[in-house]
């Protein structure tokens, strides 16, 4: 039995419950969660291994291809190398790669651009960053970044996993390409191409890089540990990703999800818009390297802990009463600035991730491939597992980070159980 510790408020027990139980029923083996509502804390939670042990039968160690990569699993996913020893426990303070979570938190960066009068979302891309109207891209608009509808998801020739981190080629390379679609007409996730569209156009317009708007605007004034480039210093805080396998659902719980058939075979084909996608770095990079972790890449590089960034999503919502900031009693987005944020701007087949899925402005959106909260929700999960979001009606801000790393992007069991026990503990408290 894995000891989880933290604190909860009366009411969130089966937040609780459900936590606890994710590590048995399915193969849990590090993980953190915690839940604001109307900007306090009410859920704080950690357990397991932060170091998880990958001589164990549930966590896998792809065979290694070339020093600091990895060798994807067969729908693109990667894992990390040994670890070195046995099983380091996971601690209140234990930060971790978020995956693409990372994205919701770089989305908030040019909704508060536009909020400031920095940036308008109507704007040409090319404004602002002149050579990417290359290639046809020249009515490419900056609502059309944010809401994966610029039809650059993949690169004709993909970034070596050094060429990701350079700050150079990955701008260079998303200017060159030409659209897979006429930009506007159609949306498809840009799973890695994401980093090097959003990152750049933040810096053509402040004069920083991303990852130090994030740190100097939102992380210190709201007291976040989060980080898009992890401080060297902070680096014995991180714990080590590995691929684990899922466990068989009892009956009593359901059966075992499966991808559906034209999912499976579009992570298989290496001609799909869906495998090029995520092979935009090739070979897949080692997230635990270092390097990758000091990389500011928004699509996937972030890091943080699951307080954090529930805070986060929390300040975007509302104020908080302990932030130390005065800007608006330390909520992030304006009344019009969040229904930007979470108003439907694609919705239906994505190209890239072959399910019905709906974005806003940066965000995903509450669906069927991706169950959040309620109609309201708005927020992004990590490929592999973690989860963050808020929801305004409800008043509440969501994360929940694991180091156990399973395949698919969205509607993790892990998550979805979680947020299931929210729900119900909420039912109650306003019954």
């Amino acid at each position: 039995m894995v000891d989880v510790q933290g604190t909860v408020a009366d009411g969130f027990e089966p937040v609780r419950d459900a936590f606890a139980a994710n590590f048995t029923r399915h193969g849990e083996r590090g993980a953190a969660m915690a839940l604001y509502r109307e900007g306090e804390k009410v859920v704080d939670l950690w357990g397991g291994a932060k170091t998880p042990d990958t001589k164990t039968p549930d966590a896998k160690t792809p065979d290694t291809k070339t020093p600091g990569t990895k060798a994807p699993d067969d729908d693109g996913e990667s894992g990390p190398g040994p670890s070195g020893g046995g099983p380091e426990p996971w601690t209140q303070d234990t930060a971790q790669v978020v995956r693409s979570v990372t994205k919701g938190v770089a989305a908030a960066v040019p909704l508060l651009l536009h909020q400031r009068g920095q940036l308008d979302l109507d704007g040409r891309v090319s404004t602002y960053w002149p050579e990417f109207k290359e290639a046809g891209k020249e009515r490419v608009l900056v609502r059309h970044l944010l809401a994966h509808r610029t039809g650059v998801p993949v690169l004709d020739t993909p970034l070596t996993p050094a060429e990701a981190v350079d700050g150079i080629s990955g701008p260079r390379a998303v200017a060159a390409q030409r659209p897979v679609w006429e930009p506007g007409t159609a949306h498809g996730y840009h799973a890695l191409t994401y980093s090097w569209l959003v990152g750049e156009l933040v810096r053509r317009v402040t004069g920083r890089t991303i990852g130090r708007w994030i740190a100097e605007e939102i992380a210190r004034p709201l007291g976040l540990d989060l980080w898009l480039g992890l401080p060297e210093a902070q680096r014995g805080r991180v714990g080590r990703i590995a691929a684990v396998e899922a466990l068989a659902a009892p009956a009593a719980h359901g059966p075992r999800l499966r991808p559906k058939r034209s999912v499976a075979e579009a992570y298989r084909d290496p001609e799909s818009l869906t495998r090029r996608a995520f092979a935009a770095i090739t070979p897949v990079p080692d997230e635990n390297d270092p390097a990758y972790l000091a990389a500011e890449l928004p699509a996937s590089g972030g890091v943080a802990t699951a307080e954090a960034l529930a805070r986060f999503y929390a300040a975007l919502i509302g104020p908080l009463p302990s932030a130390r900031t005065a800007r608006s009693g330390g909520r992030l987005f304006a009344p019009a600035t969040l229904t930007m944020a979470r108003t439907e701007e694609s919705a239906g087949p994505d190209r890239v991730l072959v399910v019905g899925t709906r974005y806003g402005l940066g965000y995903m959106l509450h669906g069927p491939a991706c169950p959040l909260l309620g109609p309201g929700s708005f927020g992004h999960p990590g490929r592999g597992g973690s989860l963050a979001f808020a929801d305004p009606e409800a008043r509440i801000g969501f994360a929940y980070v694991t180091n156990g790393m399973r395949r698919g992007v969205t509607a993790d069991p892990r998550a979805q159980a979680l947020v299931r026990a929210v729900r119900t503990s909420l039912a109650a408290l306003e019954a």
